[in-house]
């Protein structure tokens, strides 16, 4: 079994940074990318942004410049660096993983169970 926890979220106001931070545990041979997806109430969940176990990230268009993905120094973590947060960044961030249980594996999704992110005006 695979499970992701997330930490990190929180209240801040606009302006201001937070880390989220994601820890992959259980039977994992490897892990092939790793990424933060955001829901807002009322709308669907959205990528935010990933990155792939050779260092490449991806951001979404709201948040290039402002977030930064990372790989930690621990093995399966990784961490989204927020700053210059905005109202409209408020949702529950989920973290995710395609991760393998072994070789003889195909990679699947697996998700954390959600950190709420809120940003006042």
């Amino acid at each position: 079994q695979v499970q992701l926890v997330e930490s990190g979220g929180g209240l801040v106001q606009a302006g201001g940074s937070l880390r989220l931070s994601c820890a992959a545990s259980g039977t994992i041979f490897d892990i092939n990318a790793m990424g933060w997806y955001r829901q807002a109430p009322g709308k669907q969940r959205e990528l935010v942004a990933t990155v792939t176990s050779s260092g490449s990230a991806d951001y979404a268009d709201s948040v290039k410049g402002r977030f930064t993905i990372s790989r930690g120094n621990a093995k399966f973590t990784w961490y989204l660096q927020m700053s210059s947060l905005k109202p409209e960044d408020t949702a529950v961030y989920y973290c995710n993983a395609a991760c393998r249980r072994t070789y003889l594996h195909k990679y699947e999704q697996y998700w954390g169970q959600g950190t709420q992110v809120t940003v006042s005006s």
